[in-house]
């Protein structure tokens, strides 16, 4: 089972392809989608659903999954947020994949055993979890926990 990973942020999206055999976790890929700020924000939109949708096309993954929206003390954060991450699901959806969504914590207790972990303790079991492999930064890390987690917790074979 191919799973992609989805860390949406209009700033920079992070991506993480794993494949899943029983218990045993492989990496296959991971990137960042970083956004311009100057442009208008239909045009980072859309440039954020095209990398998408060209990450899909390479890797075919056979099921994504996302982090689930938080809300941020600023209203305008939320928004973007909330609007980059319906880009991400939109393209997921164009590609007929099912979404999976778990919240930050239970992606955090699946991957390094404590749902308060910080993004250090995460990337530091990445390490652990996928040796050798080089991460392309840390919303790449984001989203190959969230691969990780969908893949523990719903034990896929």
């Amino acid at each position: 089972m191919i799973i992609l990973g989805l860390d949406p942020s209009l700033s920079c999206t992070g991506w993480g392809v794993i494949r899943a055999e029983g218990p045993r976790i492989v990496h296959i890929a991971n990137g960042q989608v970083p956004t311009d700020a100057k442009a208008p924000m239909a045009l980072r939109l859309a440039a954020l659903q095209a990398a998408l949708t060209d990450v899909i096309t390479q890797h075919g993954p056979d099921r994504a999954a996302a982090e689930e929206i938080f809300v941020n003390k600023n209203p305008q954060s939320t928004l973007k947020l909330a609007q980059a991450r319906g880009c991400v699901l939109a393209a997921c959806g164009v590609a007929g994949l099912a979404v999976s969504e778990h919240a930050a914590r239970l992606v955090k207790k699946a991957v390094v055993g404590t749902g308060g972990a910080d993004k250090k303790q995460v990337q530091a079991m990445l390490k652990v979890l996928l040796p050798g492999t080089a991460i392309a930064g840390a919303d790449a890390a984001d989203a190959l926990a969230v691969a990780i987690a969908d893949a523990h917790l719903t034990r896929v074979t």
